[in-house]
């Protein structure tokens, strides 16, 4: 079991530091006017508790069950209002990478990128986001066991960095297993197995109560589960969870 490496996403917030994180935000840009709102409504609520947070919100939503669901505004329009988040709010941000050739102009805007739980195990992605330098969050694949990971974080420390680049700035995040069809669990075993990677490891308290694809042309899910979860979470032992 290797020793936590502590991740910076940003100037005062450290993943693995001595205070949980929160990534907290919509699950895509809607608008403008929408994200910016719910950028204050995080910032007010991270405030009350005293916790570092992230604002996150996807350009788009690549993975929708549906051909018809809304996806989100698009990479260009996306990255415009999450500058205008940062600007206005003073808040980190992070946001979804799908293809290894959005990297590098989504890392000119965000503090960290997040690797998708579907894309997990895509080498030429995890690869641009290591070479990229900036923090990078890769969600464990609901089709994945936990001891499966070492092989993520080590295609990760496999790759050359830029001249002064921090090696271990990778994040984990759980965000639930597969049980038979349209259900997860959380196994929170995964937790402490993958914390002995020497990396920070998030819980996913919402897509981890997700029933993908549960209701035909989209997911469903069982919300008020979500407390309970992520209460369980931290007290098994968490660098932060996902809202």
């Amino acid at each position: 079991m290797e020793t936590i490496r502590p991740v910076t996403v940003s100037k005062g917030v450290v993943v693995g530091g001595r205070m949980p994180v929160l990534l907290m935000g919509p699950c895509v840009i809607e608008s403008e006017r929408h994200a910016l709102a719910m950028a204050r409504v995080v910032a007010r609520e991270a405030a009350k508790v005293g916790f570092p947070v992230v604002f996150k919100a996807s350009f788009d939503k690549a993975n929708r069950t549906s051909h018809v669901s809304f996806r989100g505004l698009g990479l260009a329009e996306g990255l415009r209002i999450l500058a205008r988040v940062k600007a206005a709010t003073g808040l980190p941000v992070t946001t979804d990478v799908h293809e290894s050739g959005q990297v590098a102009e989504v890392a000119e805007v965000v503090d960290l990128l997040q690797v998708p739980a579907l894309l997990c195990r895509q080498t030429d992605l995890v690869d641009a986001c290591a070479r990229s330098g900036r923090a990078t969050s890769i969600k464990k694949g609901q089709f994945l066991a936990p001891w499966d990971c070492a092989n993520i974080v080590a295609k990760f420390r496999a790759v050359p960095r830029p001249r002064g680049a921090h090696a271990d700035r990778l994040i984990l995040i759980e965000r639930g297993t597969s049980f038979g069809y349209n259900t997860l669990v959380s196994d929170f075993r995964s937790l402490p197995i993958m914390r002995g990677f020497g990396v920070p490891v998030i819980y996913d308290g919402t897509h981890s109560v997700q029933s993908p694809g549960g209701k035909g042309t989209r997911s469903g899910g069982d919300g008020h589960f979500a407390p309970p979860l992520l209460r369980a979470a931290m007290a098994v032992g968490c660098e932060g969870v996902f809202l």
